[in-house]
């Protein structure tokens, strides 16, 4: 059998489908749902860890879309699902809006005024908000696996699994440059996430179990994390996943025992803010994004808004914290609807 490159089976097996119904969703606003007692929401049995961990958040709502989940973003109140061979655009409660075609294989999202950007392993697209096609580009080799993707004023920054390396373009899609890590970049899986925030990049170096820090002109500028199961440590072979951020403040999303924490711009460790049982279990790492005081987690079909809770807090890690919060600032003159 002759070899072909990654890019032309990608090409092959992620045609565009056009057209299709809304997806069918199943939506249910959910206020502090709990199980019996000594059980998690999902019936299991709660750790010792677990049972004892309080979150300043609490669930307002969460919903299917009864398809597997390859990336999400919110966006001017909407959150934008991709799932194979199309995006889908729901309100923050579950109901469908619209839904346009897209590529089979999508490992990242990330949207801004200009549009909606799809990341492949081998390519980028850029659509409006309403699904036509702005513009694509290929990625820098045949070879390349892209991860996770970041917009930036300065441009797009794209992580490449296979190369080890972040690739910087203009927004136009030109590229730019390639930015290597000091320490070496080790990923062993697709742990690569990057996120952008105060004239900084942020990426994963999940085989280090650490963060790293790049200016915009891609400057080494630092590093945070270390291995280790406790509380503002990275365990297993690769975490943090996936990386955003909300003002000053970073958020990492861990796979193994899931679990999302944040940080100060830096590495200083904040807390953990949602553990295993609230996001839903299982070993993937889960999908985030933030927004004011919202936090909002995606896996498998479903995704969940969190919304920061003041009278949660004070029984919480965030109680002692005197941090200016972007997150607690926002639930100031907030409605938990």
């Amino acid at each position: 059998m002759k070899d072909i490159s990654r890019k032309k089976f990608l090409r092959t097996a992620g045609a565009v489908v056009a057209g299709g119904a809304l997806a069918g969703v199943s939506g249910s606003l959910m206020l502090r749902k709990t199980g019996a007692p000594g059980l998690s929401p999902s019936g299991n049995a709660y750790s010792p860890a677990e049972a004892a961990f309080a979150s300043p958040y609490i669930r307002v709502s969460s919903f299917s879309v009864r398809e597997d989940i390859q990336a999400f973003d919110q966006y001017d109140g909407k959150l934008y699902v991709a799932v194979a061979n199309a995006v889908l655009a729901f309100d923050y409660y579950g109901k469908p809006l619209h839904r346009f075609p897209a590529g089979e294989v999508i490992r990242d999202m990330a949207i801004n005024e200009e549009g909606i950007y799809l990341l492949y392993p081998s390519g980028i697209e850029v659509y409006t908000r309403e699904g036509a096609l702005l513009r694509r580009w290929d990625a820098c080799s045949e070879w390349s696996n892209y991860c996770s993707l970041a917009l930036s004023p300065s441009g797009v920054f794209v992580t490449d699994m296979a190369h080890k390396n972040l690739c910087k373009y203009t927004n136009e899609g030109v590229f730019q440059k390639f930015i290597t890590s000091p320490d070496t970049f080790i990923i062993p899986s697709l742990s690569f996430g990057i996120t952008y925030a105060n004239g900084y990049v942020y990426c994963s170096n999940s085989g280090r179990h650490q963060v790293e820090r790049y200016t915009i002109d891609g400057e080494y500028a630092g590093s945070f994390g270390s291995p280790g199961g406790a509380p503002g440590l990275f365990a297993g072979c690769c975490n943090p996943v996936h990386l955003t951020a909300s003002g000053s403040e970073i958020f990492t999303s861990e796979k193994g025992i899931p679990r999302i924490s944040c940080y100060g711009s830096d590495g200083t460790f904040r807390s953990i803010l949602l553990n295993s049982s609230l996001l839903g279990g299982g070993h993937a790492a889960y999908h985030l994004k933030v927004r004011e005081d919202r936090l909002f987690v995606a896996g498998k079909d479903r995704v969940s808004m969190f919304r920061y809770d003041n009278r949660q807090t004070q029984a919480s890690a965030c109680g002692g914290c005197d941090v200016v919060c972007p997150l607690r600032n926002a639930n100031i003159h907030a409605s938990y609807y």
